[in-house]
């Protein structure tokens, strides 16, 4: 297993010092935000593209993927009734996997909870998602053109009202049935949702079907791992026991004390809990 950091933890530093700092603490990948990157990271320029993975590469890392991917621009949503609105976001959300697949990267996380909301009436709600299965599959079809995996992130109620348990993810999954699409598990939003099975079991069901691509490391608290009261042990031997290859993810969303100090102690952590296997 390879542990990245999120690069928006070291949001405040430009991109050459967040590769030099992550590198020195033995991370080998950034998972980048396509926000942090570019007012329009959809639109980004083909030479801009170049620059920022020999950037990163020349550090000894690699981009391990995206996420956060619809932070930017405004106002998009793969459920709005606006059909311009719903053709903008799938051009988005296809943007994006070209430029992951450009910088180098492996997987994107569609998280983004604000722009996949459903409505409260019912029947609204069966139609939203409906729009929301079309976007899905059309981002699986341009990652699998691209060489790429597109993961649908789980994420625990009260941030989203849909798609809030791995399962859930897993149908949506089934139901598109393209190889470029699977689901990923967060640690900290599947602890945080009482709905949802404990970590280990959803490793022990949903890894080896083939459905989980991605693994995310943070604390239900929303600080990184052993920053808050869960354990990670127990998650990293399931995901050995299961010959998990891929990439881990450390994701902590709130920095204490800071972005810097948040990056080095989850890195020690993960490194110790990765070395007890070796």
């Amino acid at each position: 297993m390879k542990f990245a950091l999120c690069n928006e933890v070291l949001g405040d530093r430009e991109l050459a010092d967040q590769c030099e700092y992550a590198a020195a603490l033995g991370y080998r990948g950034l998972e980048l935000a396509p926000y942090t990157l570019d007012e329009l990271p959809h639109k980004m320029a083909a030479d801009k593209r170049r620059d920022i993975r020999r950037t990163i590469e020349a550090s000894g890392l690699v981009v391990s993927g995206l996420h956060w991917l619809l932070v930017i621009p405004q106002d998009l949503s793969i459920t709005s009734a606006d059909v311009d609105v719903r053709a903008k976001t799938r051009q988005v959300m296809c943007s994006l996997v070209t430029l992951c697949a450009d910088l180098g990267g492996a997987v994107l996380v569609h998280g983004s909870p604000k722009q996949r909301w459903l409505p409260d009436n019912a029947a609204d709600a069966v139609t939203a998602r409906g729009w929301a299965f079309e976007a899905f599959a059309q981002a699986a079809a341009e990652a699998e053109a691209c060489g790429v995996t597109y993961c649908i992130e789980a994420l625990a109620p009260p941030h989203a009202n849909f798609i809030t348990t791995v399962a859930e993810a897993a149908t949506i999954v089934d139901e598109i049935g393209n190889p470029a699409l699977r689901t990923m598990i967060d640690l900290g939003a599947a602890r945080a949702n009482p709905a949802e099975a404990p970590v280990e079991e959803l490793i022990a069901q949903w890894l080896p079907s083939g459905h989980i691509a991605h693994i995310q490391l943070r604390d239900r608290s929303r600080r990184g791992p052993g920053q808050g009261d869960d354990t990670f042990a127990g998650p990293l031997d399931a995901l050995v026991r299961h010959r998990y290859q891929g990439w881990l993810a450390i994701e902590p969303i709130e920095l204490a004390p800071d972005g810097p100090t948040t990056a080095a102690f989850c890195a020690g952590y993960v490194k110790g809990l990765i070395e007890r296997h070796r």
